[in-house]
C-alpha cells in the first residue's frame, strides 16, 4: 500500500434503511457486485463524489437514488468509522446513516451497481454483512430503538394515513416492548398533539369496526 493512499482516505456513506414489513422489522440490504466483498450482502453505500455531493447527507440521499430509487423522508448520521483495516481497498472513514421507509412503500428495485436488494428480518440475521457493515447495522438499530423508547414517534415508517393501533404495533416492533392501549392513547394525546392530524371523516377499510385514519402533521420530523 502507497504512502500516497494514506494519505487520501476512502470516504464512504453507508445506509441502514428499516421499515415494519408483515409484523417485523426489516433493513434493505444490497448484493455487491463490485469487489471487495463480491457478492456479499451489504448496507446500501457508495464514495463521496466532492465534485457533486455538497455535502456527506447530500451524497447518502445521491447514493439511496442511484442504488434503490428511494427519495426517502427521514435520514440522519448515526456514527462513523475508519482504519487501515476495514475496507481492502485502503485507510478508509464511512459516515453510517438511519433512514425510515414507510411500510407501503418497500417494493425497490435494484439500481445501478447493485446485483441484488432484500429486505433482511433484522431479528432473524445470521450471516456476516461485507465490511464492518454488521457493526454499523447494530449501532443504527440502537439508536433507532433508543430514539423510540424515549418517546418520538417512528411516523416516518407509517403509510401516509394510518390508524393509532398501527402505531402502536410499529412502537412494539421495534422496541419489542408491549404498550397498555389506554396509557398509550393518553399519552399520544398529552405529549403528541402537534405531531399527529385526524383526517377527518376517513376511518379504516375492510375491517368490522373501522378505526379513525390519522396522518403526520406538516411540522412533524423523527427527533
Amino acid at each position: 500500500m502507497s504512502k500516497k493512499r494514506l494519505l487520501f482516505p476512502l470516504v464512504t456513506v453507508d445506509i441502514a434503511l428499516f421499515t415494519i414489513d408483515g409484523g417485523e422489522l426489516k433493513v434493505l440490504l444490497t448484493q455487491r457486485s463490485d469487489a471487495p466483498f463480491r457478492g456479499w450482502r451489504s448496507l446500501p453505500g457508495g464514495v463521496l463524489d466532492p465534485v457533486v455531493d455538497v455535502n456527506l447527507l447530500e451524497a447518502a440521499n445521491r447514493v439511496m437514488l442511484t442504488k434503490v430509487g428511494l427519495a426517502l423522508p427521514h435520514m440522519e448520521e448515526v456514527c462513523s468509522a475508519s482504519g487501515a483495516a476495514r475496507d481492502p481497498r485502503g485507510w478508509s472513514i464511512s459516515i453510517t446513516y438511519l433512514a425510515l421507509l414507510p411500510m407501503d412503500q418497500i417494493h425497490v428495485v435494484a439500481g445501478r451497481k447493485v446485483d441484488g436488494i432484500e429486505w433482511a428480518g433484522y431479528g432473524s440475521m445470521t450471516q456476516d454483512l461485507a465490511f464492518d457493515h454488521s457493526l454499523l447495522l447494530k449501532r443504527a438499530h440502537r439508536r433507532l430503538q433508543q430514539k423510540v423508547a424515549a418517546n418520538v414517534l417512528p411516523l416516518h415508517m407509517l403509510p401516509q394515513k394510518f390508524t393509532l393501533t398501527q402505531l402502536q404495533r410499529t412502537i412494539e416492533t421495534i422496541t419489542g416492548t408491549p404498550l397498555e392501549k389506554s396509557a398509550f392513547r393518553r399519552r399520544l394525546k398529552e405529549q403528541h398533539a402537534a405531531d399527529l392530524e385526524e383526517v377527518p371523516g376517513e376511518f379504516e377499510r375492510g375491517v368490522q369496526r373501522p378505526a379513525q385514519l390519522w396522518k403526520a402533521s406538516k411540522d412533524y420530523r423523527f427527533h
